[in-house]
């Protein structure tokens, strides 16, 4: 199978990518500040999904809630990693699913991050009243859904060979 090179995946491409996410997601949290903060919740399917404000000072379920330098720190270390996946992973359209989950990733986390920093918890908006889930934001359907992405990846596209530049001794 030819691995041919990817024209535009550059680290200015990938910053980019990441912001235009992030300010989506930055954007819808100051909406649901504005609208929702302080206002009974929005009904917009009945018994299945609702707009509905929450502060979380945690993560997901609440849990370990008003560890800020905990999440900051995470946070931090994720980008970190991010950016030392990007310039690992081989420049070629084999890798093209990779390098979105990369940039989905780190725009969700990103987003999360603003929000820890600058206002001391998290924006939530979204709830599924159906089953009753957790609030979370765009900023969690991000991570989550790459997540979910990288993994289907690993288990059907993905050989463990192809994972080679993720060794120290790798010389793409």
């Amino acid at each position: 199978m030819k691995k041919e090179k990817i024209p535009g995946i550059s680290a200015p491409a990938g910053l980019l990518a990441v912001l235009l996410l992030t300010s989506l997601d930055q954007f819808t949290k100051y909406l649901a500040e504005v609208f929702l903060a302080g206002h009974p919740s929005v009904v917009l399917i009945p018994g299945v999904l609702e707009l509905k404000y929450l502060e979380n000072t945690g993560m997901a379920f609440g849990l370990l809630a008003g560890r800020k330098l905990f999440f900051v720190l995470v946070c931090l270390l994720f980008f970190l990693l991010g950016i030392c996946l990007f310039f690992r992973i081989p420049k070629k359209r084999y890798y093209l699913p990779l390098f979105i989950i990369l940039f989905v990733m780190q725009s969700g986390a990103a987003g999360n991050f603003i929000d820890r920093v600058f206002r001391g918890y998290v924006v939530d908006f979204i709830y599924v009243s159906l089953i009753d889930f957790p609030i979370f934001n765009l900023a969690d359907i991000y991570v989550v859904c790459a997540s979910i992405l990288l993994i289907i990846l690993v288990c059907l596209k993905y050989k463990e060979d192809d994972f080679a530049f993720l060794n120290p001794r790798y010389k793409g």
